[in-house]
């Protein structure tokens, strides 16, 4: 499915109006931060919202158009504070609001650790100020007031249920336990799939007052996408052509994240090799050229792909009981492992 949302004014108004209250200094530099930051999203989310509303027989797109800018402003949230989460300063290509804050204050003379801090500050602030902005997004769409409320709901849950899945994921990330596979897709499930899949196909039914009762499935369906959307990530973050993908092959192996094929060659005789290579921020090509290897040879590879293989089969088969939403699936898992074909 391609991400192509055909008006995004209410996710820019956004921006352009905290922008316009702001007082000059550094409140209106917040929100120039945060509007170049938002630039350039794939739009996966309220494409699928707004596909999902229309399969459930939606007619009027300025909710589904609304409702999905809000899921995408609560996506950029959430990249803010991950960023300040793994002390990332760029996105895109370019500075993040972190980023853009930590130059301002070494502009202005501030030391390298008080000009870290207050980039920190800027880019939590930022976020809180969009997660708020989507609440009220949420809040505020023209339909009726029992609608609106089950949309509140359908948000407080998703947000909690992020927030869980974001503290396992920096959990994984200590290197003081020993998770098992199932731990690694429950935390790829909280802290992603939730909230870009489950989210905007529930809140797109909703929307066009389908039965409740397909709102289980429509989360269960929601979950497998997701987490096949996490291990195709995993796979291209490490087999990946980065010219094809524009994602680095090295960064998950020099900061040694725990993903399903990590998890999983911790358990074959070839982890010895494996393991010191993992989190050395100095790992060269041709150590990472070993690594993949080692991992191929152990199996990790196979099993992972495979893994990802039967989450779009269930995800596929769920999707044809809705009828309603099975193209929108086919399509969007379709893209799904042609991007994994992408893998070296």
């Amino acid at each position: 499915m391609t991400a192509q949302v055909l008006d995004r004014r209410v996710f820019a108004e956004f921006f352009a109006t905290g922008a316009a209250g702001a007082s000059r200094g550094e409140a209106r530099a917040l929100w120039d931060a945060m509007g170049d930051a938002a630039v350039g999203g794939k739009g996966l989310r309220p494409a699928l919202l707004q596909a999902t509303y229309e399969a459930f027989g939606g007619t009027r797109p300025e909710l589904a158009q609304h409702v999905g800018d809000a899921v995408e402003l609560l996506h950029t949230a959430f990249v803010m504070h991950d960023d300040v989460i793994d002390r990332d300063l760029h996105r895109r290509g370019r500075p993040n609001v972190s980023g853009a804050f930590e130059a301002r204050g070494r502009a202005a003379g501030a030391s390298a650790s008080r000009a870290q801090r207050y980039g920190q500050a800027a880019g939590i602030l930022a976020g809180d100020l969009a997660l708020v902005g989507a609440t009220r997004l949420v809040a505020t769409v023209d339909t009726d007031r029992e609608t609106v409320a089950r949309l509140l709901d359908l948000l407080d849950e998703t947000v909690r249920v992020t927030a869980a899945g974001e503290l396992g994921d920096v959990r994984l990330g200590l290197h003081v336990d020993h998770p098992t596979l199932a731990d690694v897709l429950t935390v790829e499930e909280q802290k992603t799939a939730v909230y870009s899949f489950s989210l905007p196909m529930r809140a797109g039914a909703i929307l066009a007052q389908a039965p409740a009762a397909v709102l289980p499935a429509l989360d269960r369906l929601g979950r497998l996408v997701g987490i096949a959307f996490q291990l195709q990530d995993d796979l291209l973050g490490t087999f990946g052509d980065e010219a094809e993908t524009g994602k680095s092959t090295l960064s998950d192996l020099r900061e040694g994240t725990v993903t399903a094929l990590v998890v999983h060659a911790r358990s074959t005789s070839a982890w010895p090799a494996i393991a010191p290579h993992l989190g050395d921020p100095h790992l060269t090509r041709a150590a990472a050229d070993d690594v993949r290897a080692a991992l191929t040879a152990c199996g990790s590879r196979e099993l992972v792909e495979e893994l990802l293989d039967q989450h779009v089969r269930e995800a596929r088969l769920l999707a044809r009981d809705l009828r309603a939403v099975a193209p929108v699936i086919e399509r969007l898992t379709e893209d799904l492992l042609s991007g994994t074909r992408r893998a070296a």
